[in-house]
């Protein structure tokens, strides 16, 4: 079991189940699953920027992604339906927890001019998403080898019923909000 997971059994279940006023132990909100998402526009273009963002994807998060492709045409973009865009990851489990606790710890402090996130990327239902900008934040990306900066979306999602219970649930698993 990861260090997370345990911190999560013995020290949040209880803070949030006096903060809450919970019931039964199984209302309170826990992490379902962490999706990481890299969308590539210009892979239309260059089809190996694709194999490198699924590369560097299977790098950072240890499963090998799916490459997610375009629903729609979209004649402006040059864009044909099931054209191969982007690729994404869902985490579960032991893995999500390795990567969340990557995210906060090691990867987030090392942002340059970091004051923290916003609070407001909250969904309505406990979920939350952020953006990264640049992919090489992480320690396991090797800069040199390196084609092209990339972003990153990464999805936290968590069974709260509310904003305020998901943002405190992930406030007490360390990430980094502002105030």
């Amino acid at each position: 079991m990861s260090q997370l997971k345990q911190y999560y059994l013995k020290e949040i279940i209880p803070a949030l189940t006096e903060t809450f006023k919970y019931k039964n132990i199984m209302q309170v909100p826990k992490l379902e699953k962490v999706v990481l998402n890299m969308g590539l526009g210009e892979a239309i273009q260059n089809i190996k920027l694709l194999d490198s963002a699924s590369e560097e994807l299977m790098i950072l998060s240890g499963q090998k992604p799916v490459i997610t492709r375009a629903k729609k045409s979209i004649a402006a973009f040059k864009l044909r339906e099931g054209m191969p865009i982007g690729c994404m990851v869902t985490l579960r489990s032991r893995r999500m927890y390795d990567f969340y606790y990557k995210l906060v710890n090691i990867a987030l402090p090392r942002v340059r001019d970091f004051r923290g996130l916003s609070g407001n990327a909250m969904d309505g239902h406990g979920n939350y998403t952020l953006g990264i900008k640049e992919h090489i934040i992480f320690p396991e990306i090797d800069y040199d080898k390196i084609d092209k900066i990339k972003g990153l979306n990464i999805t936290v999602v968590t069974t709260a019923q509310t904003d305020e219970e998901g943002k405190e649930l992930l406030r007490l698993l360390g990430m980094p909000f502002r105030n």
